[in-house]
C-alpha cells in the first residue's frame, strides 16, 4: 500500500509518496507556479529525476501529470489503489484538534473555516477536492497545523479581549507549524535518548514563515504565532509581533483601506519591509556587500528569536534542548549564532566550530558542557503527515 502526501498551495503543489510498511520514501516533487506560462513539474524517486516544463495551466491537470508521471516510473501502479492520501491543512480552528476523514460533510465543516485562512485555505481545499475525484475510493485524510497547538492552556492561547471575540467567533490563538514541530521533537527524543515525556525543548521553525514553540512532555505550551501566521517573530515578509494600534494608525494617517493593510503586513513587511527582499540569501548577499538596512534586517530578526527563546525558557522552567529546523533554522549558521548568542546564563552555549561547520544531518551544535544542548534537525513534515494520516486509518 502507497501513501500520498499533498500539499496544495495557490500557485504550488508538493507531493511525496511513501510505502506504508516502514514509511519508506518512494518519490516526491512539486509543481510550481500553477497558472503561468513557465510552470514546471519536479519528480524525484530513487531512480532519478524527471522534469516537465510548461506543466499546469490549473490545479487539476498538474495533480493529472503528477499521477501520469508517478505511473509512468512505477512509482504508483494506479491513483485508486492508493492506500490513504494525507493532506495538510493549515487552519482547524476550535473544532478540528485530530485528523479528520475527508466527506461532503466533513469538507463542508472545512469551508466554514476559510475566514480563519483565507490565504491557504481555499488551496488546501482544493487539493482534497481534486483527489478525492481522481482517487476515487481512497480515503482523504486533511491533518491540521493547528492540531498539535490544541495542548495550549488558556492562559496561552486566550487573548485579553472581551469575551464574545471568543465565544462568537473563536478569536484565540492558534499556533502554526505544528506538524514540523511534532515531527522534530520525535527526532530530539530519540538523539537525547530520553522519553519525549520527560522533555522540555524549544523548537524554532525557520522558513519563510517562522514560528518558536516551547514543547513540554511532547506537548505545545505556548507558540508564538497566533490567530493567524502572522503573529510572532520576524518572517519573510510578515511582521510578526507588533502595536495592535499600528494598523488603525496607518489607516488613519494614510488613507489605506483594510485590505490594503493586510496586504502590507503579510506581504510587505518582515525581511521586506525592512531591507526589500524577503528572501534570507538575498538579505545575507546584501548585508555582507555593506547594505546598513540589511544588516539592521538580520539584527532585528535574530534579536526576536532570542527574546522567544529566553521567554520559553522562563515558560518552561527547565529547558533540555533548543532545536532548529526548516531552511533558515537547517542552514544558516549566522542566524542560529544570533539567536543563541547571550543565553549562556540560561545554560545555551553555541559551539561556534560545530554550527559553523556544513551539513545536512540532524546534529548537535552545543558545546559538550552546554546544560541545554543545541540541535539542528532537518523537518519533514510530509513524513509525519504520513505516518499520522497511516495511523489514523489503521486505528480507527
Amino acid at each position: 500500500m502507497k501513501i500520498l502526501v499533498l500539499n496544495c498551495g495557490s500557485s504550488s503543489l508538493k507531493f511525496k509518496v511513501f510505502s506504508d510498511r516502514d514509511l519508506y520514501w518512494l518519490a516526491g516533487g512539486m509543481v510550481e507556479r500553477i497558472g503561468q506560462p513557465d510552470s514546471r513539474l519536479r519528480l524525484t524517486w530513487a531512480g532519478g529525476e524527471n522534469e516537465w516544463p510548461g506543466a499546469a495551466p490549473d490545479h487539476r491537470i498538474a495533480l493529472q501529470r503528477v499521477f501520469h508521471l508517478l505511473t509512468q516510473h512505477d512509482i504508483v501502479a494506479d491513483p485508486t489503489q492508493l492506500g490513504v492520501v494525507g493532506h495538510r491543512v493549515v487552519h482547524g480552528g476550535d473544532r478540528f484538534r485530530t485528523p479528520l476523514l475527508i466527506d461532503a460533510a466533513s469538507l463542508e465543516e472545512l469551508r466554514q473555516l476559510t475566514p480563519l485562512a483565507p490565504l491557504h485555505h481555499p488551496a488546501n481545499l482544493r487539493g482534497i477536492e481534486l483527489a478525492t475525484a481522481l482517487c476515487q475510493g481512497v480515503p482523504q485524510v486533511a491533518v491540521f497545523d493547528t492540531a498539535f497547538h490544541h495542548t495550549l492552556p488558556p492562559r496561552a492561547w486566550r487573548y485579553a479581549l472581551p469575551a464574545w471575540t471568543w465565544h462568537e467567533y473563536q478569536v484565540r490563538r492558534y499556533g502554526f507549524h505544528g506538524t514540523s514541530v511534532q515531527y522534530v521533537s520525535r527526532r530530539a527524543a530519540k538523539w537525547l535518548d530520553r522519553p519525549i515525556e520527560e522533555l522540555n525543548l524549544i523548537v524554532l521553525h525557520l522558513g519563510n514563515g517562522a514560528s518558536v514553540t516551547a514543547v513540554q512532555g511532547g506537548r505545545s505550551i505556548d507558540t508564538s504565532m497566533g490567530m493567524t501566521p502572522l503573529e510572532g517573530v520576524v518572517m519573510g515578509t510578515r511582521c510578526g509581533d507588533i502595536d495592535a494600534s499600528v494598523p488603525f494608525y496607518l489607516m488613519r494617517q494614510t488613507g489605506l483601506d483594510v485590505t490594503a493593510v493586510e496586504r502590507m503586513l503579510f506581504f510587505e513587511s518582515g525581511l521586506h519591509g525592512l531591507c526589500g527582499s524577503g528572501d534570507m540569501r538575498t538579505v545575507r548577499a546584501h548585508a555582507a556587500a555593506g547594505d546598513a538596512d540589511a544588516q539592521l534586517a538580520l539584527d532585528v530578526a535574530g534579536y526576536r528569536l532570542k527574546k522567544y527563546i529566553g521567554a520559553y525558557s522562563a515558560a518552561l522552567g527547565r529547558v533540555d534542548a533548543v532545536i532548529f529546523t526548516a531552511g533558515i533554522g537547517e542552514n544558516d549558521a549566522d542566524m542560529r549564532q544570533r539567536a543563541c548568542n547571550g543565553l549562556e546564563l540560561f545554560g545555551i552555549h553555541l559551539d561556534s566550530a560545530r554550527n559553523g561547520a556544513e551539513g545536512t544531518d540532524e546534529r548537535c551544535v552545543s558545546r559538550d558542557d552546554s546544560p541545554v544542548q543545541i540541535w539542528v534537525i532537518p523537518t519533514d513534515e510530509e513524513l509525519e503527515i504520513a505516518r499520522i494520516a497511516l495511523d489514523f486509518i489503521t486505528t480507527a
